[in-house]
């Protein structure tokens, strides 16, 4: 018997939401590391403000979140994502303009709308441009383009910073970087879909897809606590552990464990083994946190974000895929939504929570706090993942 010669997966627009996907994640990771310190040093804000000023942009983008996975099935994907990629763009040109604390709050926290609806909108259309014998496989790469720039970016900013001394190059990198993914998305030739108006325009599961509960706690309690390692790492490094150089380091080796656990993944996340992937990951992931603030050594500081990397990079693809599994093809936007608005919800707890903890205790505490909850969504998912068995029988 002939058999059919396998579909390709690294088409030209897959190339591009890739390239889209980078610089959106590039030009976010770029500034966020460095964010507190700008606030601090520049408006003089306490540790609690700023917990407040930058849970804004992940609370926005949250609310927006459950109505972009709506628009992107119920519209014309391509235009939503063009027009939340360029407001993406734009808003980083806010924070050019605005000096004072007031200003610069407003700017960062509206600019989490397009930037959740613009994340939604490119990892649908990635799912639409792959061919479909090797979706659960391109997922895994798609991380990929997030990972790259989860590694530079961070590192890139900080260096530049140190170098500089100047915070309008970050903001005009972001900018230029930004301006690089909206074009590639632009670019994307697709048919227009046949949209489907036979439900209800305002039911729930247009918002927020119920049968993926379970994978959606999980993506909250983990991003609370990537919500903190991301937003406080540079300010606790410098102020606690008196590490002012080796904060690039450890965004380096947190992204050289995330690719090098997708790129050892993907054969098991194409055999379908996702419940394997996704239970390796949530382990490593919480004896990274746990090391982190067990050993403030040389050894936790560098071999946490190994550990972190490697597990964030199993279980993020295998959530993923798992709650694209038990939605309809009409929901995939809706899949999507619901998982990144999760995931925003934890941000957006972990930087208040951090905040909140660092003023009135200390950072030290607040990352023994992330290292519990890590630790309590592992045991949650241990628990739960016969659920996702059940609705995909």
């Amino acid at each position: 018997m002939e058999t059919m010669p396998e579909e390709k997966l690294w088409n030209a627009n897959y190339w591009k939401v890739m390239t889209a996907n980078f610089c959106l994640a590039f030009a976010f990771y770029l500034l966020t590391p460095l964010l507190p310190i700008y606030l601090s040093e520049h408006f003089g804000a306490t540790k609690d403000l700023i917990g407040v000023v930058l849970s804004g942009y992940a609370v926005t983008a949250l609310l927006v979140r459950p109505f972009s996975g709506y628009l992107a099935d119920s519209f014309p994907r391509k235009k939503v994502l063009v027009i939340s990629f360029f407001l993406y763009f734009a808003f980083f040109a806010g924070y050019l303009a605005a000096g004072t604390l007031l200003l610069f709050t407003i700017v960062r926290t509206l600019h989490g709308g397009p930037f959740g609806a613009a994340s939604v909108a490119n990892s649908t259309m990635a799912i639409d441009v792959l061919p479909s014998s090797r979706r659960t496989e391109g997922i895994g790469f798609y991380g990929i383009s997030n990972n790259i720039a989860t590694a530079i970016a961070p590192t890139a900013g900080i260096y530049l910073y140190q170098w500089t001394g100047n915070f309008d190059h970050l903001f005009w990198l972001a900018f230029l970087v930004a301006g690089i993914g909206l074009w590639a998305d632009s670019t994307i030739k697709v048919r227009d879909r046949q949209l489907l108006h036979d439900r209800k325009a305002l039911s729930l599961d247009r918002f927020f897809l119920l049968k993926g509960w379970a994978i959606g706690v999980n993506a909250a309690l983990f991003g609370t606590c990537y919500g903190v390692l991301s937003n406080y790492l540079a300010i606790y490094s410098k102020e606690e552990m008196g590490v002012t150089g080796g904060t690039g380091v450890f965004f380096l080796l947190f992204s050289f464990g995330l690719i090098g656990s997708r790129l050892s993944g993907v054969r098991s996340l194409r055999q379908g083994k996702l419940i394997s992937n996704a239970v390796q990951g949530v382990i490593f992931a919480s004896l990274g946190y746990l090391l982190f603030v067990a050993c403030p050594n040389a050894v936790g500081y560098y071999g946490a974000p190994l550990l972190i990397g490697w597990g964030n990079g199993h279980f993020w693809p295998a959530f993923q895929n798992m709650i694209i599994n038990v939605a309809d093809k009409n929901e995939r936007g809706t899949a999507n939504s619901t998982l990144l608005t999760a995931w925003d919800l934890g941000l957006g707890l972990g930087i208040l929570l951090g905040g909140l903890l660092s003023e009135h205790l200390s950072y030290r505490f607040a990352f023994w706090v992330v290292a519990f909850i890590h630790i309590l969504g592992a045991l949650f998912f241990l628990i739960t993942r016969h659920d996702y068995l059940r609705r995909i029988r």
